[in-house]
C-alpha cells in the first residue's frame, strides 16, 4: 500500500505531480549533499520557484491553504526522494502552518510576513540550546532579550539551526526577564550581530546543514516581538509537527522501493532465479510492507480526523503517537531492507546506508519518545481516575 490510497482532491494530484518533476534531480544529487555534508540549496529554490512554500499560507493571505494531511503527502513525497531537502523545507512548511491556523501573531505582523513568504521568504524556529537540551521539556533559555528604549537587545546561541544556509528570517525563542516569560523575535538573517557558526558535524541528514546560530547584540525593534508565553512549548496540540513523521515515512518508502527493486534482480549463481524467491526475502518484504502500512494508516488517519473540528479536542496526544510510530516503524523498515540486501547495504555508494543514518535522526525531533509515553500514560491515569469518581 503507497500513499496513493489517501490521495483525495485535485490539488493534492497537482501538487504530487509538480514535486514528481523534481524527483530525478533532487534524487540524483542526495548522495552528494550527504558525503559533502553541504545544503541541498538547488533543491530548495526549485521548491521555492514552484511556489510550495507558500501553500502553509491560508489562501486569505494569499498561498495555498494547504491542510495538515496535504502537507504530509507532500512531505513524505520528498522524503522518498531526499531527506534533507524534506525535513529542511518541512520545518519551514510547519512553522508558517502552526502561526497562521493559530494566529499566533497579530493581523499586522502576518500580513507582513505572508508577503515576506510569497517573496520567497524562508524560516525556522530556532529554539534549542546546548545547555537546555530539547525546547520541549521547558528548559529556560539562555538567549536573552533586554529592552532599551524602543527596540529589544538579544544575545545568546542557538543549536540545531535546520536550513541555517538558506533561511530568511529566524524565529528566536528567548528569555524576556521584564516580562518573566519566554518570547519569540521574528529576526531576518541581514541583521547586525546575527552569524552563523559552521559547527553541524553528525552521521545523519549531513545535508541540512543545522548549524549553530549566533546572536550578539542584535538590536530588534519591538514590532518583531511576535510570541510571548508563559508555559513552555509542547503543552498544547500542534499537528504541523506531522511534517516530521512524514519525512521518515518517506525515507522508509525509498528503502523498501531499494530493497524490493535488489530482491527481484538480484541472481547470485547458488540459486535458479532471483532472492525475490526465496522464503526469507519474501518474508522480510511483507514485513517491511507491514510496517509501511501501519505507519501510513496511523499518520493518514490521525492527520483526517483534524480535519473533523469537533474531533481536536480528542487528539491531544496523537500527533506525539503519531511521530513515535512512525520514525520507530521507519527504523525498522530500513533495518530490515538492510538485511535483506546484506553487506552491500553497509557501502557507501548503497544508499541504505544513508537512509538509515538519515531515520536515526528522527528520535532526536521533538517530541522525544520518553516524553510521548508518559503524556500517553498520564491520561490514561487520569482518565481512568475521572470515571472512578
Amino acid at each position: 500500500m503507497s500513499k496513493a490510497l489517501f490521495v483525495d482532491t485535485d490539488f493534492q494530484k497537482n501538487w504530487l505531480n509538480q514535486l514528481e518533476s523534481l524527483r530525478e534531480t533532487i534524487e540524483h544529487s542526495a548522495k552528494e549533499h550527504d558525503e559533502g555534508a553541504y545544503f541541498p540549496k538547488q533543491n530548495i529554490e526549485s521548491l521555492v520557484e514552484l511556489g510550495y512554500t507558500t501553500l502553509s499560507l491560508p489562501v486569505e493571505y494569499g498561498g495555498g491553504g494547504q491542510s495538515v494531511k496535504d502537507m504530509v503527502l507532500f512531505q513524505e513525497t520528498l522524503g522518498s526522494m531526499d531527506g534533507a531537502t524534506a525535513l529542511s523545507i518541512g520545518w519551514h512548511q510547519g512553522v508558517v502552518g502552526e502561526i497562521y491556523e493559530k494566529k499566533l501573531w497579530n493581523e499586522k505582523q502576518l500580513q507582513f510576513f505572508a508577503e515576506e513568504i510569497k517573496n520567497g521568504a524562508l524560516v525556522n524556529r530556532a529554539v534549542s540550546e546546548a545547555q537546555t537540551g530539547s525546547p520541549t521539556r521547558g528548559g529556560k533559555p539562555g538567549t536573552t532579550a533586554t529592552k532599551s528604549g524602543d527596540h529589544w537587545v538579544i544575545n545568546g546561541r542557538k543549536t540545531f539551526t535546520t536550513m541555517s544556509p538558506a533561511l530568511t528570517y529566524f524565529l528566536v525563542g528567548v528569555w524576556i526577564e521584564e516580562k518573566e516569560a519566554m518570547g519569540f523575535f521574528l529576526i531576518h538573517r541581514d541583521t547586525k550581530g546575527v552569524s552563523i557558526e559552521e559547527t553541524w558535524d553528525v552521521v545523519g541528514m549531513r545535508g541540512t546543514e543545522s548549524h549553530d546560530l549566533i546572536l550578539d547584540h542584535v538590536e530588534v525593534p519591538d514590532d518583531m516581538l511576535v510570541e510571548v508565553q508563559k508555559g513552555p512549548r509542547g503543552g498544547t496540540l500542534n499537528p504541523w509537527i506531522a511534517h516530521i513523521p512524514s519525512c521518515y515515512l518517506g525515507i522508509a518508502q525509498a528503502a523498501r522501493d531499494y530493497a524490493v527493486q535488489y530482491a527481484i534482480t538480484h541472481s547470485p549463481n547458488s540459486i535458479s532465479g532471483t532472492i525475490s524467491e526465496l522464503p526469507n526475502v519474501q518474508t522480510l518484504i511483507g514485513e517491511i510492507d507491514l510496517l509501511l502500512k501501519q505507519a501510513r494508516h496511523v499518520i493518514y488517519s490521525t492527520t483526517t480526523l483534524y480535519e473533523q473540528p469537533e474531533k481536536r479536542e480528542l487528539l491531544i496526544n496523537e500527533f506525539g503517537a503519531v511521530k513515535h510510530t512512525v520514525v520507530n516503524d521507519s527504523l525498522q523498515v530500513v533495518d530490515k531492507a538492510m538485511r535483506l540486501v546484506g553487506a552491500k547495504s553497509l557501502s557507501l555508494s548503497c544508499p541504505l546506508q544513508r537512509y538509515y543514518r538519515d531515520i536515526r535522526a528522527g528520535l532526536h525531533n521533538p517530541p522525544m519518545d520518553d516524553m510521548t509515553i508518559s503524556k500517553i500514560a498520564k491520561q490514561a491515569i487520569e482518565e481512568k481516575k475521572w470515571n472512578v469518581q
